[in-house]
């Protein structure tokens, strides 16, 4: 007797990236095995789920109506399994999480290495982007992001403390073209600006006066996505850079920077693990999201 369900995962796996080999390897499968499996389905419903070509993949009109059916029931189902597995076992299988750059030293190496020490059957996949787009749709359980860029629709928990963002130079520039004192005055300094992309306009520096936010639109003399970058530049005395104080404070207390416009700094929220609303949630992430918040 045939198995009803088989191939209906690769299936969707195959839907939601578009891609055969993105979809074999969130699988863990060979190209051909997704290719074999999915013709498989198609022979078994009679139709032609996914239209190939060299370059692309896309779903059919009975391909389109198919995952719309499916997906729901087959997330049910890997919820039940997960749920089913938990009484016996331990928390496994493997975590992608999505982290924004400048909340690397919210996931620390000992933060991190106690996790893996604690769940060795987990397994961690870290991807350290400040990209926009749905972590769920790219195949992350969850991701780390300050609360107020989180989408309204997501599970936020909070594992930093409060935070604050500042501009900085270094003595020997502040000694060669001295300190702004106001936020206003930068744009008379050279300054080192972050984007994401390079088809994306800089960050515009962000303050505080008298209880009103406001910005700065700074014309940067260089622009880079690497923090890296920015604390090299900006500790050589190529100009002031703006960023969050936990980056700098180590450059702070060696001397090589020297924290500028404090006053209209004031701090803000902090970052947050942040995942889609379900039913239930996979013991693996509920583990992750309990050792982050516990020492937030």
């Amino acid at each position: 007797m045939s198995d009803q369900f088989e191939g209906i995962s690769v299936f969707l796996a195959v839907a939601e990236a578009r891609n055969f080999r993105v979809a074999a390897e969130r699988l863990g499968v060979t190209r051909s095995a997704v290719s074999q499996a999915l013709q498989r389905l198609e022979d078994r419903l009679g139709v032609t789920l996914v239209q190939r070509t060299t370059r692309s993949v896309r779903l059919t009109e009975a391909g389109e109506l198919f995952q719309s059916l499916v997906k729901e029931p087959a997330n049910r189902v890997t919820e039940a399994i997960e749920a089913v597995r938990e009484v016996r076992a331990r928390p496994s299988g493997l975590l992608r999480i999505a982290v924004s750059s400048i909340a690397e030293r919210v996931i620390s190496g000992p933060l991190l290495a106690g996790f893996m020490a604690k769940y060795p059957e987990l397994r961690l996949d870290i991807t350290i982007t400040d990209g926009e787009f749905d972590i769920v749709e790219a195949g992350f359980d969850a991701g780390i992001r300050l609360g107020e860029v989180i989408e309204q629709d997501m599970v936020a928990v909070s594992v930093s403390s409060a935070q604050r963002q500042c501009a900085v130079a270094s003595p020997d520039y502040i000694a060669r073209r001295g300190a702004p004192q106001h936020p206003r005055d930068l744009v008379d300094h050279v300054c080192i600006g972050w984007r994401p992309r390079p088809d994306t306009a800089p960050y515009r520096w962000e303050f505080t006066e008298n209880g009103r936010d406001f910005d700065v639109a700074v014309d940067p003399d260089m622009t880079t996505n690497d923090m890296g970058m920015m604390l090299r530049m900006a500790s050589s005395g190529a100009g002031i850079t703006f960023g969050m104080v936990e980056t700098f404070a180590p450059h702070i207390a060696r001397g090589e920077l020297v924290p500028l416009l404090e006053t209209y700094c004031p701090p803000f929220d902090g970052f947050y693990i942040y995942y889609p609303r379900r039913h239930r949630q996979p013991q693996k992430l509920r583990v992750l999201v309990d050792h982050l918040s516990s020492r937030g």
